[in-house]
């Protein structure tokens, strides 16, 4: 096994330190693009692929950057459908970084003629 597959396998967003403090009281907003996301279709097992865009008003933690890749590339050999994937990796970071706001949307690419864009926004 490869050290990133290693990383990869043994990652767990639940640790306390893939969070930072906000050091910043005034309201700012944090854009996150995430062009390779991958999950595997829970029926054939074919891959899925999309780009995750993530925006969020931090609180009182943000997210490192290196955890969230990993999080995000944990998802590769997941059987785990299109609107799973979406609403567990928002549903996971939205408790644990409490934002002010939060928006995602998964962004996959079309397969078999269908085109999916799921979006999760804690304004609607």
């Amino acid at each position: 096994m490869r050290y990133g597959e290693k990383e990869i396998l043994e990652f767990d967003i639940e640790k306390d330190e893939n969070f930072w403090p906000n050091e910043h009281k005034k309201d700012y907003q944090i854009d996150i693009e995430l062009p390779e996301f991958m999950c595997r279709c829970p029926r054939s097992g074919y891959p899925d692929f999309a780009t995750i865009h993530l925006s969020y008003t931090p609180d009182r933690r943000v997210i490192e950057l290196k955890a969230l890749k990993l999080y995000i590339n944990s998802f590769a050999n997941r059987y785990i459908s299109h609107e799973n994937a979406a609403n567990e990796i928002y549903d996971t970071l939205y408790r644990k970084l409490e934002p002010k706001d939060m928006k995602l949307v998964a962004d996959f690419n079309p397969r078999g003629n269908v085109h999916t864009v799921i979006t999760i926004d804690s304004k609607i």
